[in-house]
């Protein structure tokens, strides 16, 4: 990646309880090459280990392994452009949305702000709990638009469920997004392949 290239942008998104924040935690500790900058609601649920620590102020920690690990504190633009202003590096930008998030504001949030030419959204992925998610879609509007945007769907906690329920569960999924990749996961494990620099969402 040259240096005039946009910083992808990677959404994470799952209705409460999917297991975002464990993919996030096993993603922080993958040799996967990029030094990311994740934005987060909060630290403390992120079990980010001390020894990966080297700095830290009020909204960022800095690891070891290259990787931001930053707070969101109200607009998520302005945390993204502290990042900039404070000259930080990182070449990868990952977020995590709140349990409830409708993801489709995020994504205008790419194309309407003054960080447009910097980041490009690579993509969103959404996670989902194969034990929970055909409930959460009759209680809740917002499990089936976080399916409908992803681009890329880890369903979750499949240890959980029989083989006849996952089949139920792709089936379904698979008529509410027929153009996302879908993987099958337990605590979240996944290549990092799956889910980095996918160039699944070419803004123009």
């Amino acid at each position: 990646m040259t240096k005039q290239d946009p910083i992808p942008v990677t959404v994470l998104t799952g209705f409460l309880g999917a297991g975002k924040t464990t993919l996030l935690n096993h993603l922080l500790h993958q040799k996967h090459g990029y030094r990311c900058a994740i934005i987060i609601n909060e630290f403390g649920a992120i079990s980010i280990d001390n020894q990966l620590v080297v700095g830290a102020d009020e909204e960022i920690l800095e690891l070891n392994n290259g990787c931001l690990c930053c707070r969101v504190r109200g607009d998520l633009i302005k945390s993204l452009e502290g990042l900039f202003q404070k000259q930080k590096r990182f070449d990868y930008v990952l977020i995590e949305t709140t349990g409830l998030a409708d993801p489709s504001p995020i994504v205008h949030t790419f194309r309407a702000s003054d960080l447009a030419g910097k980041l490009r959204l690579d993509g969103i992925v959404t996670v989902v709990d194969a034990r929970h998610l055909e409930k959460e879609l009759e209680d809740a509007p917002e499990p089936a638009v976080q399916l409908a945007f992803a681009d890329v769907i880890l369903l979750n906690k499949t240890d959980l469920v029989s083989s006849e329920e996952l089949e139920r569960l792709e089936t379904r999924i698979r008529k509410m997004n027929a153009l996302a990749s879908l993987h099958r996961t337990q605590h979240a494990q996944v290549d990092p392949a799956t889910i980095f620099n996918l160039n699944a969402r070419e803004l123009t």
